[in-house]
């Protein structure tokens, strides 16, 4: 339990860094600002609930203030889930129902406070497993807060199946992982509402149920942070392959580049930026990676009129492998080094079978890689 807290926590705290990242970008969004809000007060919640966290605050503010603070940071979490499905509807009354909303979390707030502020201190003091249920303002507090979670819980459920349903891959698999997270939070919690209304008679409760509905909440806030960061995290692990695959293919290109541009140094474009930083980053990698693909076709193109003599088939030139042309290059290049050459017409050297760029790009790694291996 207490390593799925810790990867819980981590999960919060990425969550959040990249929803403030989005958030900074384009502050202007009612659904973005409000699911940040959302993981925010979420995140918020946990360091409250931890042991050391919790006696802290309880040390400065007083027994039970902790728990007070976790429970009203928890309705501000499904509330501002709410208001995100709400914004992202965009309807007419989408505002008008989001202030609605807020009146409810606000008296459940203050309702679950003034239970809270009514009784001794060190009654409120303990955990849901150990409070004593049979005092009505305790029994209160926590079917309160309980009730209000369900219900919120169960709409964003419910909106979030709908929504799930209108997607497409990869945004409906994230979606169905957070559908199911909130619904079986919110059974979580109707659970737990039963299992008040049976302590306040003073019947007792078997100790492993009580275990496994902490076990269900923990599991379905992983399974909800792991839904709603699923097609970012997506999106970021593919630029991310194809920011190390352009590294690479522009490493591997670079024998064919240095042969062609020592031939033809005209053809060099001039660099954005030569920093440290920009050779490193997505943009930079990707524009070195085009730019040197660019070079290398201009090389060929400057080339390609000298790699055949009069007795040369044009077509025997064009189906060379990658080793012969390479080894052909190698000498035409130095030939043209030592002047005298007598060019005839261009040809298409960087077209492949394929007939689109990756094939081309290919081909141009293929001649690279043989121009290695021969050196």
């Amino acid at each position: 339990m207490a390593v799925a807290v810790d990867v819980l926590l981590l999960g919060l705290v990425v969550a959040v860094a990249w929803k403030l990242c989005q958030w900074k970008r384009s502050p202007g969004g009612a659904p973005l600002r409000s699911v940040t809000l959302c993981l925010l007060c979420a995140a918020l919640s946990y360091p409250v609930a931890m042991p050391g966290g919790a006696s802290g605050v309880d040390t400065v503010a007083g027994h039970g203030t902790a728990k007070l603070i976790q429970n009203v940071l928890l309705l501000l979490t499904v509330y501002f889930l709410m208001c995100f499905y709400l914004y992202s509807a965009d309807g007419p009354g989408a505002r008008r129902r989001a202030r609605r909303e807020a009146v409810i979390v606000a008296l459940v707030a203050v309702a679950i406070t003034v239970a809270a502020l009514s009784v001794p201190h060190e009654v409120f003091a303990g955990s849901f497993s150990t409070a004593d249920m049979t005092v009505p303002q305790i029994a209160f507090f926590y079917v309160t807060a309980g009730l209000y979670l369900m219900y919120a819980l169960g709409a964003a459920g419910l909106w979030t199946r709908r929504y799930a349903g209108m997607s497409r891959r990869p945004h409906a698999t994230g979606l169905w992982m957070a559908a199911v997270a909130l619904s079986s939070m919110a059974v979580a919690c109707a659970v737990r509402a039963v299992i008040v209304a049976i302590r306040w008679t003073g019947t007792s409760v078997p100790h492993p149920l009580m275990s496994a509905v902490a076990f269900l909440l923990v599991a379905s806030i992983l399974l909800f942070v792991a839904g709603v960061t699923y097609s970012g995290a997506r999106a970021r692990i593919t630029s991310t392959r194809l920011w190390l695959r352009h590294r690479r293919d522009h490493r591997r290109l670079r024998p064919l580049w240095e042969l062609l541009s020592e031939t033809y140094p005209e053809n060099v474009l001039r660099p954005a930026s030569t920093t440290w930083w920009d050779r490193m980053r997505a943009r930079g990698v990707h524009r070195r990676y085009h730019r040197r693909i660019v070079e290398c076709r201009d090389g060929l193109v400057g080339i390609s009129p000298h790699l055949t003599d009069e007795d040369d088939d044009e077509r025997a030139v064009l189906d060379l492998a990658p080793a012969e042309l390479a080894a052909r290059l190698r000498h035409t290049s130095t030939r043209i080094g030592q002047g005298g050459m007598t060019p005839r017409r261009a040809l298409s050297l960087a077209g492949a079978p394929g007939d689109d760029r990756q094939s081309d790009v290919q081909q141009l790694i293929a001649v690279a890689d043989a121009l290695r291996t021969a050196a």
